[in-house]
């Protein structure tokens, strides 16, 4: 599949195999945009023949994009609204947040790799992703300015779930955002409702921990 860049039809047909081998039972709105989103543009240039392929494929700086099957889970869990405001931790290369810009009204996302955000950034320009909102800073305290957000989506781990990005959910909202370290990670998703949160694990994953102040929670001084 090296002869994706510049050929819609090479990568068109590639899509489609992708949802129809890969994605089956998930969300038929969530597959439609995941057959458009052309996510082989947001893989780095040499690694393109992995693009539609069944795993996660590196981007740099020890960061991934996750297998097209947990981007189609994840993004069914947050049961996304076409009137949502959506925040993202770990804007990576950029794919989720493009898939999630078709399906809600505006993405706010976050990457703490400055690298990545401004790679992400023009990918997202270029393709016409303009309801997405980037920052570059770190993801654990959310985006409070612009909150409350309807549903929140984390790609990447922390031991346990921010309390800002809680308490940025908006009353009725979601998030939906992987637990505890490796091998021992969770899937979990929280649903905000009167204050309270109703919480279900889903599917245990692989990904990479978050980084930031998070790592420095209960360490000593």
């Amino acid at each position: 599949m090296d002869n994706l860049s510049g050929n819609s039809s090479a990568s068109a047909a590639a899509r489609k195999r992708m949802v129809r081998e890969q994605l089956a039972g998930l969300s038929p709105r969530v597959l439609a945009v995941m057959g458009e989103v052309p996510r082989h543009e947001f893989v780095p240039a040499e690694k393109r023949s992995w693009a539609y392929a069944d795993r996660p494929v590196p981007i740099g700086y020890g960061q991934t994009i996750s297998q097209p099957y947990i981007v189609a889970f994840m993004t069914t869990q947050l049961d996304p609204q076409p009137s949502d405001r959506v925040l993202e931790i770990g804007t990576g290369s950029g794919y989720q947040a493009a898939v999630l810009a078709k399906l809600v009204a505006e993405v706010f996302t976050i990457e703490i790799i400055e690298p990545l955000a401004q790679r992400a950034r023009a990918e997202l320009q270029r393709l016409g992703c303009h309801n997405v909102h980037l920052h570059i800073g770190d993801g654990y305290t959310g985006w409070p300015e612009a909150a409350p957000f309807d549903a929140v989506i984390v790609t990447c781990a922390p031991q346990e779930v921010p309390s800002p990005l809680l308490q940025q959910l908006a009353d009725n909202g979601r998030i939906v955002i992987p637990v505890g370290t490796v091998p021992g990670q969770e899937l979990m998703l929280f649903h905000k409702t009167r204050g309270r949160l109703e919480t279900s694990a889903t599917l245990p994953v692989r990904f990479v921990p978050m980084t930031g102040v998070i790592q420095n929670r209960g360490r000593p001084d």
